[in-house]
């Protein structure tokens, strides 16, 4: 074959893999493991060039281990549950299950001519019965842990859909989905215990060296560790059982600022006053209908309702404060109660203006003139500070050292008692769905609530429903709701919410170890495969998924079914950059935006001849049409020019911009690489060459780099080194077992990105068996004893060519070895020299 035919030899070696086993992941005591994964993907019916960058990623990571002698784990699954497939059923007909697996196919047959070094035999969804089953289990298991509880809370309510919404589903005060104002709501939720781990998530990160500091700081914010006093204060005219109010503050020295106290609307006495006054039951219905997250509450307008109710300063009895409900007050962060100080919090200050509040401050800055405040004053760190009404006793410091010193005189008077908390909350997992896992409880009149017997597992979706009707349709399944009790044999209702998919995500890497087993793991393949030794994924992930996962490892290791070591159950992590592409609009007759995909644009026009607006390069979005198909690409060039590309153009963890002409570039190149592969082999046997040594030497040179490139993950610069190594071989003037010894060794050094062209390389040269499982070329450290010098040669300013020269060479000799130069004399053409300067190790220039 002369030609470069990738349509060709990609199904050819594919197959051939394939028939080999070459990516079966064996559990080999005698080997070291590695197991390297991508974050897996949502089955939504195609690739993207997005996925294409991943999986290559990981790929190129697990082919290169795998060549380095370890056993290689790099299984593929799909995070099958979730909205999508409902509203899919809904807008179009049908049923959830059939809308995914139709995906997943479809998305399998796409990604499999990729090439990718895929355990395909460990493939699960996680809407399979088989491994929501064991979801199941260990769900029970964490019940009987005490790690899984039941309680009201307070929940975004989707009035349409009839559903609990997460923070991230509220989109300015309304389902994503359905647009209508989203309110409050208090049910009965199952949450797993993640703050009982706050604290050891949270210090857990400083040990999580190969993980990207970006990543980790956002963890750690997210948790929110902080040190404060929790105290009570008496009140005045509270309703029976409200006697005191217990307040978290983190910010004690203020305590002398007070102004005011503020409870959640959510608050046990809110609740209790709700019951007498009207105009309070208004508000707080009100404050009901603002979501429940952190953002949302800060957007809002901060407004309060006077309750009537006072609390007692606990530094002077005589000094009463007023109790407000506050919107922006959250229930579940501290107590649900703080006081306000004006003078030294933005919030409380405008708070403060508004309802007619003193603002009273308890420190200035040093030197600063006597004036009334027009914002709040919040000290710098350290900054030194002249008190005006300070706690007794207390010095003139700012900072975390004022707040401990201020928690130290609290606790040595008997005013409270220093705390930390952490702004990590429990996490609930319900939600009003069908295409979700079962929660295997079952609420019964005699026993309560109850875990399903492990016996009666899975718990499975019941297929006969419909979506015609708003809301679950669970819970009116006439059949599967209704059941017996597995304590007491008497009729029982089944738990109809099902968990929140970042459930099912959070477990999946351990799943992957023996993904057939009647156990949810087993001990020896967990032992033997876990951690993750490479975690690739996107940034937008760096928050919830892996700290639920994370948190899972640890309540799976608390109830068995993984090893100790699995508790940061990710050792590295990387978070790669996106696939970028121009947008291409024009505008209808109304004035609306209209997208074009990429291919039907040419030269900046439709086939009419419209010209199209091109607005620079953004995420691929389906809605704005600016993607690639992958499949278009292949069926192009092949899927090794795409897996090039992708790698080539800029350092993994950047953005990149596909580009037709970067693409057709790859091609190009790999053409190229092929036809002197050809070349090669038609040489001569008894081919014969003057530069076997130096051939050698640069052989051994891109063998050191582009490991050390790849070892780095910086993929684009081990290219970078095969570009200049493929170069070195074209010029090179060696016999032919050399070029074909040097172009076997590229052919191994480019197949973790591009393993088709290779395998085919590396037959052609002569090489045994598969390159895929050829062992890892190493370099001769003898061979990199870098004796000689490159010269760039440069003729009036403009670089022209350039030699190897020893690095002891003498002047005048480098003068005459340049003067030879072919591409000199080319240039010169015949005009006499009147200068040539050699900077030693560095340059040549010639003046003519």
């Amino acid at each position: 074959m002369s030609r470069y035919e990738p349509a060709v030899i990609e199904a050819k070696w594919q197959e051939a893999w394939d028939a080999a086993g070459v990516f079966t992941a064996k559990r080999d005591p005698a080997k070291q493991k590695y197991y390297v994964l991508e974050m897996f993907p949502y089955p939504s019916g195609r690739i993207h060039m997005g996925h294409v960058r991943n999986y290559t990623m990981g790929d190129v990571v697990a082919r290169y281990k795998a060549s380095c002698g370890f056993s290689v784990l790099h299984p593929m699954g799909w995070d099958a549950f979730g909205m999508p497939a409902e509203n899919a059923a809904m807008e179009r007909g049908g049923h959830p299950k059939d809308w995914t697996y139709s995906n997943i196919a479809d998305m399998r047959a796409q990604m499999k001519p990729l090439g990718l070094s895929i355990d395909w035999s460990r493939e699960f969804a996680t809407c399979d019965p088989e491994y929501y089953g064991q979801q199941q289990a260990m769900f029970i298991d964490m019940m009987e842990a005490g790690l899984v509880y039941r309680k009201n809370a307070v929940v975004n309510w989707d009035p349409v859909d009839m559903t609990v919404l997460a923070n991230e589903q509220v989109i300015d005060g309304k389902g994503w989905r359905s647009g209508a104002v989203v309110e409050r709501r208090e049910l009965t939720q199952w949450f797993f215990k993640i703050s009982d781990y706050a604290g050891e998530l949270r210090a857990a990160l400083d040990g999580l060296k190969d993980w990207p500091e970006k990543v980790r700081l956002m963890q750690a914010n997210w948790i929110g560790q902080s040190q404060g006093l929790q105290f009570r204060f008496d009140t005045v005219a509270a309703p029976a059982g409200f006697e005191t109010l217990e307040v978290y503050t983190t910010r004690p020295d203020t305590l002398m600022g007070a102004s005011f106290a503020g409870i959640s609307p959510d608050h046990p006495l809110a609740k209790a006053l709700e019951a007498t006054n009207p105009d309070l039951a208004a508000f707080v219905a009100e404050c009901r209908r603002i979501g429940t997250s952190e953002e949302a509450l800060e957007k809002a307008e901060k407004r309060g309702f006077d309750t009537g109710v006072r609390v007692k300063h606990p530094f002077d009895p005589a000094w009463e404060l007023p109790v407000y409900i506050a919107n922006f007050i959250l229930m579940d962060y501290g107590t649900g109660a703080i006081f306000g100080c004006p003078a030294h919090d933005q919030r409380d200050f405008e708070f403060a203006r508004k309802y007619g509040l003193a603002i009273d401050a308890v420190f200035t800055a040093e030197g600063a003139p006597d004036a009334p405040l027009t914002e709040a004053y919040v000290p710098m760190k350290s900054e030194r500070v002249s008190y005006v009404r300070g706690l007794p006793g207390s010095s003139a410091t700012t900072g975390e050292a004022g707040v401990a010193e201020a928690i130290a005189l609290c606790e040595a008077q008997g005013i409270g008692k220093g705390v930390t908390n952490y702004r990590l909350r429990d996490w609930g997992i319900s939600r009003q769905r069908y295409w979700g896992c079962p929660i295997p409880v079952i609420h019964c009149p005699t026993c309560g609530v109850v875990p399903e017997a492990k016996q009666n597992l899975p718990v499975q979706l019941p297929d006969d429903v419909t979506f015609d009707i708003p809301g679950n349709p669970l819970d009116r399944h006439p059949t599967w709701r209704n059941c017996t009790c597995p304590k007491c044999g008497a009729a029982a209702r089944r738990e109809t919410d099902t968990m929140d998919t970042f459930v099912d995500s959070s477990w999946y890497y351990a799943r992957f170890t023996a993904p057939r087993a009647t156990t949810p793991t087993v001990a020896e393949d967990a032992d033997y495969w876990m951690n993750v030794d490479q975690y690739i994924g996107g940034i937008e992930h760096a928050i919830l998924h892996l700290l639920y996962s994370r948190f899972f490892a640890r309540a799976m290791a608390a109830t068995g079914h993984l090893p100790q070591k699995a508790i940061e159950p990710f050792n590295a992590l990387f978070t790669q950059g996106m696939v970028t592409h121009e947008i291409y609009k024009t505008t209808d007759a109304k004035g609306r935006p209209v997208y074009h995909l990429p291919e039907d644009v040419t030269d900046g026009k439709l086939a009419d001849g419209t010209a199209v607006e091109i607005i620079p390069s953004a995420k691929m979005s389906k809605s704005k049409k600016n993607v690639v198909d992958p499949m278009n690409i292949i069926a192009a060039f092949g899927a090794d020019t795409a897996r090039w590309f992708v790698m080539s153009d800029s350092p993994p963890e950047r953005d990149v911009e596909w580009t037709a002409s970067g693409a057709e570039a790859a091609y190009k190149h790999l053409s190229r690489v092929w036809s002197l592969c050809v070349r090669i082999a038609e040489l001569p046997a008894d081919h014969s060459g003057s530069t076997d040594a130096d051939l050698a030497k640069a052989t051994a040179k891109a063998v050191h780099e582009v490991t050390q490139s790849i070892d780095s993950f910086a993929f684009n610069k081990a290219i970078a080194k095969l570009y200049e190594f493929t170069n070195t071989l074209a010029k090179a003037n060696a016999s032919k077992p050399a070029q074909q010894a040097a172009m076997r060794t590229l052919a191994q050094l480019m197949s973790p990105m591009v393993p088709h062209i290779a395998e085919s390389i590396w037959t052609c040269q002569g090489g045994a068996g598969l390159c895929a499982q050829a062992p890892w070329p190493k370099a001769d450290p003898a061979l990199l004893i870098d004796d000689t010098v490159t010269l760039p040669i440069q003729i009036n300013g403009k670089r022209r060519a350039e030699i190897s020269v020893p690095k002891d060479m003498p002047a005048s000799e480098v003068e005459k070895r340049a003067l030879a130069e072919e591409d000199v004399i080319k240039f010169l053409a015949g005009q006499p020299v009147k200068k040539i300067i050699v900077v030693p190790g560095r340059i040549i220039n010639v003046v003519v």
